[in-house]
């Protein structure tokens, strides 16, 4: 199993959203990068929920990949912000996974900590210039976020 980092604004969808729902299509991706890593996930990944233009931004929960990417809905809707008038049912350009909700952290790891844990160094999320909004994390990387989140 793999582990990812989805960032979110809490105020578009917020790991309270996602808890309530169970689960939902993580649509909206926009960026070609950050679909190549939406369509590598498989059923049953880790996927950390990070809060971005938050206060604090950090890691706030888990979640994990319920459903195999397909094509975005939203890329079809002339009426969503995310509408692509170059996508077709036939071809379309923007895939979006189901994530399912497994659990919040008792702590959010705020971007501080992340910046100052010397055990995420080479953290792509960490690396100047980066603004993917899905990136891979490595399993140490993973573990370690997720032992923060405890308060070790």
């Amino acid at each position: 199993m793999a582990c990812w980092l989805v960032k979110t604004e809490p105020d578009a969808y917020s790991i309270d959203d996602l808890e309530r729902d169970g689960t939902t299509d993580w649509t909206g991706v926009r960026n070609y990068q950050a679909r190549n890593f939406l369509r590598q996930m498989q059923v049953g990944d880790k996927v950390l929920l990070y809060h971005s233009n938050a206060e604090p931004s950090g890691v706030v929960g888990m979640g994990s990949v319920a459903q195999l990417a397909g094509p975005d809905r939203t890329q079809f809707d002339p009426r969503s912000e995310f509408f692509d008038a170059k996508a077709s049912r036939e071809a379309p350009r923007w895939f979006c996974p189901k994530i399912r909700f497994v659990r919040r952290f008792r702590r959010t790891v705020p971007l501080e900590a992340l910046r100052a844990a010397s055990a995420l160094q080479g953290l792509l999320l960490l690396q100047r210039g980066s603004r993917l909004s899905v990136i891979p994390v490595s399993d140490a990387h993973c573990k370690a976020i997720v032992s923060m989140s405890a308060g070790k």
